[in-house]
């Protein structure tokens, strides 16, 4: 058997494989035996039919496709360890020369990792703008606590305000006619975060318990449903009920409530949180500060069809986070433009890929590798996350090949992220004057 490699552009390497006449034959012959111990031919029991009938019975074709399916694997795992390829992709079959009898004759190509000089990636100083925390975090963050702890109240001597929640009938028509699925029985809809159609909820403020109106709105341009979108539409109201919101007070009661000792620990807790934050988005901010310095003196070559990849598996990340958030694809095209999503994720793909391929560089000439401590720790942080039992995580893990490479990966980047900061001076700066008040 001989095999001769040429490297070809955007990162290929063709394979070029002779085996002998003999050894093709020998695969051929053990393939149409296995064949035959398969399907059923009349006149002969299983894996007793002699090559010429099987060959009538399903075609040269596929038995000389089952002999390179045993065939290839083992040649293609020896030229990939003898030649010390750094393969990307599994090998592709291009053509064959199948004659048996004849030497067979294989062309097969396989994507392999770019080649790249990696220059200086320690002992460099990197600035970094430091995070401010902003003067109303504090406050913010408190009243955002408060405001989860709002209960209600029924009222009966005023009329509705503009954060209320108020229940009611409602039934909606349009060019006389009623609107399909536009009703509904004691419906209560919070005023100060309605999604009912602009200008109803506002039209509900100042009205009382028991009063029968009408609502005159007009359908957004463009409403979901095509023969509303635009259209007026009058909604007869009939309020039964209207609660007020209550806000507690900050006081010893309401920290106990929540969980503290006192309000001072409620406090801290607040501060604590806030500086905890700071802190994390300073790190992350240096993380990437110190990737951009090192991918500023990085050329690399990256090939069309792996940016394509992994451009399509952003794409896919993305569509998940719409579904989560209750949007689709097709909406985000209609609001940011295909032409521009394409774009975005198409540079988000070369900046990742840059990124994995430096971490990987980095980690062979640091020897920095996994161990089982560090799987260990990950699974343990994947059963915090998602709620898992260890054996579960592991099940998910062992079952799923590409999930256990990404953990991997992972892991091997926060190890070489972990080296960057500890082996590289982070200079933290401070911000720049904010842009809004630089234009006024």
């Amino acid at each position: 058997m001989k095999v001769e490699l040429e490297k070809e552009k955007n990162n290929v390497v063709k394979m070029n494989i002779e085996f002998p006449a003999k050894d093709a034959v020998d695969a051929y012959n053990r393939a149409s035996a296995r064949i035959s111990q398969h399907i059923n031919i009349p006149g002969f029991r299983r894996g007793k039919a002699p090559r010429s009938v099987v060959e009538q019975h399903v075609g040269a074709e596929r038995i000389k496709y089952e002999a390179l399916e045993t065939l290839l694997p083992k040649v293609f795992q020896q030229a990939i360890k003898e030649n010390d390829l750094d393969v990307i992709t599994q090998p592709t079959v291009e053509s064959y020369d199948f004659n048996v009898g004849e030497d067979l004759k294989v062309t097969a190509k396989v994507e392999v990792r770019p080649e790249f000089e990696l220059k200086e990636y320690k002992g460099l100083t990197v600035d970094v703008e430091e995070y401010v925390i902003p003067e109303d975090a504090y406050e913010k963050s408190l009243n955002n606590m408060l405001d989860r702890a709002v209960t209600y109240e029924v009222v009966v001597d005023r009329p509705a305000k503009e954060d209320d929640l108020v229940k009611f009938d409602f039934e909606g028509f349009t060019n006389g006619e009623k609107i399909e699925h536009g009703d509904g029985k004691n419906y209560t809809l919070d005023l100060a975060n309605s999604k009912f159609i602009p200008g109803f909820a506002e039209q509900l403020v100042g009205h009382s318990v028991g009063e029968e109106f009408d609502i005159n709105v007009n359908f957004p341009e463009n409403y979901h449903e095509e023969k509303l979108a635009g259209a007026p539409a009058t909604f007869k109201i009939k309020i039964h009920e209207i609660k007020q919101k209550v806000r507690p007070e900050l006081n010893e009661e309401f920290a106990k409530k929540m969980g503290f000792d006192s309000v001072e620990a409620l406090e801290k807790d607040i501060k604590d949180f806030l500086q905890k934050d700071k802190e994390a988005r300073d790190r992350r901010s240096a993380e990437l500060a110190v990737f951009d310095k090192i991918l500023e003196s990085v050329e690399i070559e990256i090939q069309p069809s792996m940016i394509e990849r992994e451009q399509n598996s952003l794409l896919e990340e993305y569509k998940q986070r719409l579904a989560q958030q209750g949007f689709t694809y097709q909406q985000a095209v209609e609001q940011q433009g295909e032409e521009e999503i394409m774009k975005s994720t198409q540079e988000d793909a070369i900046k990742r890929i840059k990124n994995t391929l430096v971490i990987d560089k980095i980690a062979k000439l640091e020897k920095i590798d996994m161990n089982t401590n560090d799987m260990q720790a990950k699974v343990a942080e994947m059963q915090y996350s998602y709620g898992l039992d260890k054996t579960e995580v592991m099940k998910q893990l062992a079952m799923n090949p590409t999930m256990l490479s990404a953990v991997s990966q992972q892991i091997l980047s926060e190890k070489v992220t972990e080296f960057l900061i500890e082996n590289n001076k982070i200079n933290y700066v401070a911000p720049k004057a904010d842009k809004k008040k630089s234009s006024k």
